[in-house]
């Protein structure tokens, strides 16, 4: 009987959920996540330990599992798996921030308002600098002048760089001190806007931004610190865990390797070495860095540039411009030279990654990365990726399968492009262009990303754009060649999942499945219950990276 009784306690014993070593319970959540093969979750508490996830589940089965754990309360708030921009330009950010800021100025009038304000209160800088201006919203019907911008500042250079990071707009002051006249020749890969006497006007497109930045002073190491800090911080605010970081040089990658051993970071950066030149022989002679402070810095891709912007008409068009039947826009290189490129990324067992805006540069893209893989077959399986892949050719849509290519994508530009796309290119072509569900129903990986400071880094402008392919007021109803767009669960993944398969962390981050980064946040609402019309204005409660806090909100 003793011995009955002893074996049916064991028995019992052995069904009971053990206490299990975790140092921290997410309780009381609305929680989604998607598994490994991208299917949506629902889970009510989060265990973590050591800042890996153990578990999800229901609030029984893991309280009951989580011994001594400190306990969050979420409150019943939606929690979901941090989210990865899978293309941004981080220190831009901080610079664009920290500088004058004209994203969204919605006039001449009110740039300029902003440049004299800002020239006022910074005596002391010999520059002034600044980012995101778009003379599209504008609606000036062409770019701003010289002699516009000397009327806020005439007795010190400025230099602003359009929004899509492809042109700039310099005053008088920066132009003499370039050394820019009528005699000037455009530069390989650029073009200098000019009057009818040949006179430069003010702006400078792709490989002519160049001839300013030349005299530009470089940031000091305390203006780089403080633009990653003021960048980090405004990526933990909307929820970003990581980000891909399309194009640093050899003081960028120091910082962050800097910023790693201090335990610095608040995010996971994936980092991008700009160009195949002196900068990339210097970092890449150890081969690329995985992993790198507990997997808060990886440098393993290489980022090149086929073709400039579509709003400068910079992009590489195949036929001429609806809106401009002169020009077909910029070719960077030469089919050989990119392929050349690519080839000594891919051999020295890098990644490649190439911005592709225009149906042209798409092809040249594609072409090159066949010619790269006939001299190094063992880079076809590196997960090489185009950045924007925006305006693609319905033929060539269908070549990113055998060529085993990620289509890197930011769901905002169609919807900050839909005022002017299609003016640009003519009905026919736009049906390759901002074609997210083209690419996900042949199998094409989407990586989801912004390109900010290009647009916001706030991923539920992005979630709410691949979802509706409407603006923020609704606008066209039903959404902008609404065949294209996402559902929740596949916007989603392309912000987690398919962003961390990007990066070779699919095994580490992008859902919360056990054994995986514990990078999480909370937000105010359930994006998959209700209205679509509400995600973009999603407010981020809580971010944590690595089982740790990064970000509350303030009540």
């Amino acid at each position: 009987m003793k011995r009955s009784l002893r074996l049916s306690l064991l028995a019992l014993l052995a069904l009971a959920p053990a206490v299990q070593a975790a140092d921290l319970l997410v309780d009381n959540v609305n929680g989604y996540t998607l598994d490994s093969h991208g299917k949506l979750q629902h889970f009510q508490a989060l265990l973590v330990d050591q800042g890996k996830v153990i578990a999800t589940g229901s609030h029984a089965e893991l309280a009951s599992r989580a011994g001594d754990a400190k306990v969050i309360d979420g409150h019943g708030k939606t929690l979901l798996p941090g989210l990865i921009d899978a293309h941004g330009h981080v220190l831009e950010l901080g610079y664009a921030r920290n500088n004058v800021d004209l994203a969204g100025t919605k006039s001449l009038d009110e740039a300029l308002a902003k440049v004299k304000a800002y020239a006022a209160a910074h005596p002391e800088a010999k520059w002034i600098l600044g980012s995101g201006w778009n003379q599209e919203i504008w609606k000036l019907g062409r770019f701003p002048t010289a002699k516009e911008l000397d009327t806020a500042v005439a007795d010190r250079p400025v230099w602003l760089s359009r929004v899509d990071g492809h042109a700039g707009w310099a005053n008088s002051a920066a132009i003499k001190l370039a050394g820019v006249d009528k005699a000037s020749k455009d530069p390989n890969g650029g073009r200098i806007e000019r009057d009818a006497g040949g006179n430069p006007t003010g702006v400078f497109v792709d490989g002519a931004t160049a001839l300013i930045d030349a005299k530009v002073p470089p940031p000091t190491p305390q203006q780089k610190a403080a633009a990653l800090d003021t960048a980090l911080a405004e990526m933990a605010s909307v929820g970003l865990t990581g980000v891909g970081d399309a194009g640093i040089d050899l003081a960028n990658y120091e910082l962050y390797r800097q910023y790693a051993d201090q335990h610095k970071l608040t995010a996971r950066i994936y980092a991008m070495i700009r160009g195949t030149g002196d900068d990339f022989d210097t970092i890449s002679k150890d081969g690329p860095l995985i992993g790198y402070g507990n997997d808060f810095l990886t440098v393993r891709a290489v980022k090149l540039f086929a073709d400039g912007a579509l709003g400068s008409r910079g992009a590489a068009m195949l036929a001429p411009y609806s809106d401009d039947p002169h020009n077909r826009g910029l070719l960077f290189l030469k089919p050989a030279e990119l392929t050349a490129e690519i080839g000594k990324a891919l051999g020295k067992g890098y990644q490649v990654a190439v911005h592709a805006i225009g149906d042209h540069a798409n092809r040249e893209v594609l072409d090159s990365y066949a010619a790269a893989y006939k001299t190094h077959p063992d880079g076809i399986a590196r997960r090489n990726r185009v950045e924007h892949a925006q305006i693609v050719s319905l033929k060539d849509i269908p070549r990113f399968v055998p060529l085993q290519l990620i289509a890197s994508m930011q769901p905002t530009h169609a919807t900050s492009d839909m005022n002017m796309a299609e003016d640009r290119i003519g009905h026919e072509r736009i049906k390759g262009a901002y074609a997210w569900q083209r690419f996900l129903k042949q199998g094409t990986i989407v990586a989801g990303g912004s390109d900010f400071p290009v647009e916001s880094p706030n991923p539920f402008y992005g979630l709410y754009s691949a979802i509706t392919r409407e603006d923020h007021a609704g606008q066209p109803p039903g959404g902008w060649y609404p065949d294209q767009d996402m559902t929740p669960a596949e916007a989603l993944r392309a912000f987690t999942l398919d962003a961390a398969y990007a990066e070779h962390a699919e095994n580490t981050l992008g859902t919360l499945e056990p054994g995986k980064w514990a990078d999480f946040i909370l937000i105010d609402h359930d994006i998959f219950k209700d209205p679509a019309s509400k995600i973009w204005n999603t407010k981020v409660l809580q971010t944590w990276v690595g089982g740790k806090q990064v970000y509350a909100a303030q009540d």
